[in-house]
């Protein structure tokens, strides 16, 4: 199977990750968003990109790879993975991050280039502390991974 690179709205994105994501829920704010489609234009996978959700690393220049979900059809992830960071790095952004649950493997991560940059601490929610957001994502008591990449 062919697999390609189209545009697609947060709000269309946001229901691939409602349909495929394991264990998060779509966003509520976003920069842009992309979709991998086989040569009948079916869907398998899609990618949100925001600005970091970590305070102290929005800087302007960096930029967070926020939702990707698929439907486990080979190289969908690295393939969605590398269009966010092309997207991002022909916009001027100069630093991607994303993260991962310390359970996973992180190989799409590493096939396009992205490090382990640090462990997280798990057991809250990903969102900050605001009343009305505290119940925006499942609540992890694992332990997550940054991973960053230079543009």
């Amino acid at each position: 199977m062919s697999l390609h690179i189209i545009p697609i709205s947060i709000a269309k994105a946001n229901e691939v990750v409602r349909s495929l994501h394991r264990h998060n829920k779509p966003v509520r704010i976003a920069r842009f968003a992309c979709a991998c489609a086989d040569e009948a234009g079916a869907i398998h996978g899609a990618a949100i990109v925001g600005s970091p959700s970590a305070k102290p690393l929005c800087d302007g220049f960096t930029i967070e790879v926020l939702r990707v979900a698929t439907d486990g059809t080979r190289n969908a992830c690295s393939m969605l993975y590398a269009a966010c960071i092309r997207a991002a790095k022909a916009l001027g952004y100069r630093k991607a991050i994303t993260y991962t649950l310390r359970s996973e493997s992180g190989a799409s991560l590493r096939a396009v280039g992205f490090v382990m940059e640090t462990d997280t601490a798990g057991g809250r929610p990903w969102t900050t502390n605001k009343t009305r957001q505290r119940d925006a994502q499942p609540i992890c008591l694992e332990l997550k991974c940054r991973w960053s990449m230079a543009l």
